[in-house]
């Protein structure tokens, strides 16, 4: 069909057609299929990202932080999984220095509440090369609560992240850090939901029902999950809320199995 005719200039929109609920049903359940696919294709993906081989970090490098110096293994947090996402603040950046570039902006506005991530041992953080003041006000002026480090070496450099934004991931045991997985261009604009994060670690979701090499940590589906003002380290999350849970398991894998 097409929209209403041209005005000012501009081409009629031509839509889709207009059908009956019945009709609209059977577009949906086809389409559904192709999702279905789609997304077990990505379960697919994610798994086979768990299985990537590991890049040893030799190289210690330094940032500036609300705290003062910090290394890449202070990033971490004592978590064991660190996932970097390259902001651009600085000196010659459009928007500077009231603003970081828009795209970094979108990506900061679209991040979850971190608690979710640190309770499957993940911390998120953002770098940039502006001065810690400037991090600060910026953060404050956006509502932003994503920790924030200034770069003070080759970090950017060596991680592939000198002339564009991108996503590192680090798996940190004990005192070694391990490059895990890299992504940007386009990779990045999907970036901001928990399980988007999760899925590009190498730990992943770290629930059941994933295809995870043998001795990852997993637990439960649902189980973990918890407001993100209510998370304890080491404590799971309220009775009430698990035995509400044991039924969208039960749930989940019966869609797992039919998906």
């Amino acid at each position: 069909m097409t929209t209403s005719a041209e005005k000012g200039g501009h081409s009629a929109m031509q839509t889709p057609p207009t059908v009956s609920p019945q009709a609209w049903e059977e577009a949906r359940q086809q389409l559904l299929v192709k999702e279905k696919a789609q997304t077990r294709a990505r379960d697919t993906l994610a798994a086979e990202r768990r299985r990537m081989p590991w890049m040893a970090v030799e190289k210690a490098y330094a940032f500036d932080g609300p705290a003062g110096k910090a290394s890449l293994p202070d990033l971490f947090a004592g978590r064991r999984q660190l996932i970097v996402y390259r902001a651009f603040f600085e000196p010659g950046v459009f928007g500077w220095p009231d603003h970081a570039c828009r795209g970094c902006s979108m990506v900061a506005d679209q991040v979850a509440h971190v608690a979710h991530l640190n309770a499957r041992d993940t911390t998120l953080v953002f770098v940039s090369r502006a001065p810690q003041p400037d991090i600060v006000r910026l953060k404050a002026r956006m509502g932003w609560a994503i920790p924030w480090f200034t770069i003070t070496d080759d970090f950017d450099a060596d991680f592939g992240v000198a002339e564009w934004h991108g996503t590192n991931v680090f798996y940190r045991d004990d005192e070694r850090v391990f490059r895990t997985y890299f992504i940007n261009n386009r990779g990045d604009e999907q970036m901001g939901s928990t399980w988007n994060y999760l899925d590009i670690t190498p730990l992943g979701r770290q629930e059941a029902w994933e295809d995870s090499p043998q001795g990852y940590p997993q637990t439960p589906t649902y189980k973990w999950w918890n407001w993100n003002d209510s998370y304890v380290a080491d404590a799971a999350p309220d009775r009430k809320w698990v035995e509400v849970s044991d039924a969208g398991e039960a749930a989940f894998r019966d869609r797992q199995a039919g998906n």
